[in-house]
């Protein structure tokens, strides 16, 4: 993990510091469930893609590997009557969903790529792919629009890979909905075309972990 500024301090350090709970195994694992957090933070650095989750609330930045993300039960919703909304599952049935638009009491999960300069990449344009998901049930992430019609972004239940499109300087948040309670691994990779030289560029492969309360 780092903080912005580029002091590095422990998992437990950061967790003492911000009055968070200090879980037993706080050097390899820091949970967040609340706030607003960057989940797919994206960088640029050495001729490279840095695919991390940037905590905004206190300006701190993990590997993925460290963190364990949490949809805390005040998630759980009854999926809407709405056809529109049938890929989240039959209607009246459960799904846990963080939310586009900040709820203070749950995760609020973005896609961001504010540290990459403008010029880097050809049309400053960049593709997020989630290429995998495993746990209970499918995933799928959404918008929704002022009238509350939603707009699938990427959703497991229908096949992957599913591509997101993004642009240097850009953030994005947008509707995580998990379809049963339980632990989610959801794998990201990141690519784009070097504006200097034409050369496609791609991540490896990140893997996030999601813990879904009943």
């Amino acid at each position: 993990m780092r903080v912005t500024t580029r002091l590095m301090l422990s998992a437990t350090t950061v967790l003492a510091l911000t009055g968070l709970a200090v879980p037993a195994n706080a050097t390899s694992c820091v949970v967040l469930d609340q706030g607003h957090v960057d989940v797919v933070g994206i960088a640029w650095e050495d001729n490279a893609f840095n695919l991390h989750v940037h905590d905004e609330e206190h300006g701190v930045e993990y590997t993925p590997a460290e963190v364990q993300l949490v949809a805390k039960p005040g998630s759980k919703i009854a999926v809407p009557a709405d056809p529109a909304y049938s890929f989240l599952g039959t209607a009246g049935s459960a799904a846990w969903v963080l939310p586009q638009v900040q709820d203070p009491e749950l995760l609020w999960p973005g896609i961001g790529a504010e540290e990459i300069a403008a010029g880097v990449f050809t049309n400053d344009a960049l593709k997020v792919t989630l290429v995998g998901v495993s746990g209970p049930a499918d995933f799928s992430i959404f918008t929704t629009d002022a009238f509350g019609a939603p707009t699938r972004l990427a959703d497991s239940g229908d096949g992957l890979p599913d591509t997101i499109n993004t642009t240097a300087g850009g953030h994005l948040h947008a509707n995580w909905a998990f379809e049963a309670a339980g632990t989610y691994k959801l794998k990201f990779k990141v690519g784009g075309t070097l504006a200097a030289t034409g050369k496609k560029v791609t991540s490896a492969v990140a893997t996030y972990t999601f813990k879904v309360q009943a």
